[in-house]
């Protein structure tokens, strides 16, 4: 085991009230990828912060390799009085550092150099930040946040990036697919603990309930002692003086134990607020186009939404989302084409750019809009302290300022108030950024319950994957020119269904230069290059799944009807008919879904040569 480069030992920190840090560890040797992860709240933030020497600790032990360079990403950084943002960049870089680094980051990263920092965006100032952060190839890299407000592309370039640095690696983030792509081992910070997995995260969650269950076993074997003990206490004081005094010693240890033991913190208790039905059309377009400067950022688009519809729209910056959006919600007039709404619809919109929240506004004042000490949820009145209760806040925080709130915190303050507006359109604008993982599975699950319609903009992958069945993406992503493609599925079935187009398209582009050279043979490499699925299995492919659905539908109909009780009293026969077609439909599906898994096999191998 080679020696630590960086090493925090029982790091202690509290603010006043109960302890953040009570006893925290970390250990970083060199080629490290650790992923740091814990409820918002828990100190993640901090402890990072100890480790880049930006915050000290009430008490513990701190070793830094004095000849290692660490480099910190904060959540918002600070560019002084810097004119450029190449020079921001710049001031990264250490004496012996490669200054022609800085100029490849840039470029990766979509940045002008020349930019004044001061004018840029939330997602360019993050790029900045990362830049000055990558560009000496430190040996520890500490990233808080790393992907909040970049796009998909930046995303996946930078986990190309730290793929293949060569310095240890520190990384708190929300994004799962992030962290699966780039970390080795995962630190759980816990009620101001820190666990260590030697395992990448897509194996932590399974490990920290096992965790957490065999502490509940735990205090329950520790409930049990004390009542054996008191038993005795009461009815078998019958030994020595001395002994009886250790025992009872003891006793009171264990008490302590128990009333003192903290246990995880508590899950959001949270429903949306449902609003009327809306009509079964609830957006229509036809034909939508939007211009700004003589660049088509929408063009030509059409669609129709559904009630119970749930809607992903993702791409690179810059490239029309939030354009569309407005146009699809109202907000924006398109420049050609028409928008119509369907009946009794009731937005409510989740802007996580937080910003607009007012830093002198009480909690309170904020979600009950300064309508006194109580708000209306499904038609029931709820005092303000016990909703906030239900999304992990105290009650003595009902009046503090939300500029004393963390980002994690912010981002559940803003899901609080929008979930407490009744609705049958639910609008989502980067819901996921800040909010810690229970958080994120809270919000999956309401949205994949939301009675209503929902239309959301995500950079997070598996976040697109579990809940939207449809995606709206740029027609070229990499220079988008306004043209829009919808796709069926999450994120990972857009990226089957555009590589498949992509392929169509390279192979015809290869035809017709073939022709055009007067090649009449084409060559073995060709020949190989030419393997795909016929015309009949390609449409097998895309007509599967609908079919599938479509039987399972069924399928579920019949079940509920033969779920009467009355019915096979009043109607055997009837009864016998729907058991025997139930049969027929599971043996079809069985049989359709082993089809389409042999052709799914057999595209990705030929994709895969």
């Amino acid at each position: 085991m080679a020696p630590p480069i960086l090493k925090l030992d029982d790091i202690r920190l509290s603010f006043g009230g109960a302890p953040l840090l009570d006893g925290a560890e970390l250990q970083v040797e060199p080629g490290d990828r650790i992923c740091l992860v814990g409820r918002n709240g828990s100190g993640k933030s901090t402890l990072l912060k100890i480790a880049a020497g930006l915050v000290e600790p009430q008490s513990g032990e701190i070793f830094r390799h004095p000849s290692s360079t660490i480099r910190y990403l904060p959540q918002a950084p600070d560019f002084g009085d810097f004119t450029t943002v190449e020079a921001y960049a710049e001031a990264g870089l250490g004496p012996s550092d490669d200054p022609h680094r800085v100029s490849y980051l840039l470029g990766n990263l979509g940045l002008d150099g020349a930019a004044d920092p001061q004018t840029l965006s939330g997602g360019e100032a993050r790029r900045a930040a990362l830049a000055r952060a990558l560009a000496p190839e430190p040996d520890i890299l500490l990233l808080d946040e790393p992907t909040n407000h970049l796009d998909l592309p930046t995303i996946e370039w930078l986990e190309e990036e730290l793929v293949r640095a060569r310095g240890a690696l520190l990384v708190i983030s929300h994004d799962r697919r992030f962290l699966e792509r780039v970390g080795r081992a995962t630190v759980w910070l816990d009620r101001g603990r820190s666990l260590r997995l030697e395992k990448g995260f897509e194996h932590f969650e399974a490990w920290r309930d096992e965790v957490l269950e065999a502490e509940e076993l735990e205090q329950h074997k520790l409930g049990r002692a004390i009542e054996r003990e008191e038993h005795w206490l009461r009815y078998g004081v019958t030994a020595r003086r001395k002994r009886n005094m250790r025992r009872l010693s003891q006793l009171h240890t264990m008490r302590a134990d128990h009333r003192g033991h903290k246990g995880p913190q508590g899950r959001i208790n949270a429903q949306v607020a449902e609003g009327r039905d809306s009509g079964k059309l609830v957006i229509e377009a036809e034909g939508i186009s939007k211009v700004y400067d003589k660049a088509p950022v929408v063009r030509d688009f059409s669609i129709r939404i559904n009630r119970g519809d749930c809607l992903g729209i993702i791409g690179p910056n810059g490239a029309g989302k939030t354009t569309l959006l407005k146009m699809l919600i109202g907000e924006l007039e398109p420049d050609t084409g028409f928008v119509r709404h369907g009946s009794k619809l009731d937005i409510a919109v989740l802007d996580q750019r937080r910003d607009v929240l007012n830093p002198d506004e009480t909690l309170a004042h904020y979600l009950t809009d300064g309508r006194g000490d109580s708000l209306i949820v499904n038609g029931e009145a709820k005092h303000v302290t016990g909703y906030m209760k239900d999304f992990l806040f105290q009650p003595e925080q009902a009046h503090t300022p939300i500029r004393n709130l963390s980002g994690g915190e912010k981002a559940r303050l803003v899901l609080a108030r929008i979930l407490s507006q009744p609705s049958n359109l639910l609008i989502l604008d980067e819901p996921t950024n800040d909010l810690d993982m229970e958080t994120l599975d809270l919000l999956q699950e309401l949205v994949a319950s939301y009675p209503g319609t929902v239309i959301l903009i995500s950079h997070d992958r598996d976040f697109l994957d579990r809940t939207v069945g449809s995606v709206l993406a740029p027609a070229n992503p990499t220079d988008p020119d306004g043209r829009w493609i919808a796709y069926a599925g999450g994120y990972t079935d857009m990226l089957a269904q555009s590589g498949e187009a992509a392929r169509e398209k390279k192979a015809k582009q290869a035809s017709e230069a073939a022709k055009s050279s007067g090649t009449s043979k084409p060559q073995a490499g060709a020949r190989e290059a030419s393997r795909k699925l016929s015309y009949k299995q390609k449409f097998a492919l895309e007509s599967l799944p609908g079919k599938i659905e479509a039987a399972q539908d069924k399928l579920a109909a019949i079940e509920a009807e033969m779920a009467d009780p009355a019915l096979f009293s009043k109607n055997p026969d009837g009864f016998a008919a729907r058991a025997k077609a139930h049969d027929a439909l599971k043996t079809d599906i069985e049989a359709m879904e082993g089809e389409w898994l042999e052709l799914e096999m057999l595209r990705e191998e030929i994709e895969g040569g």
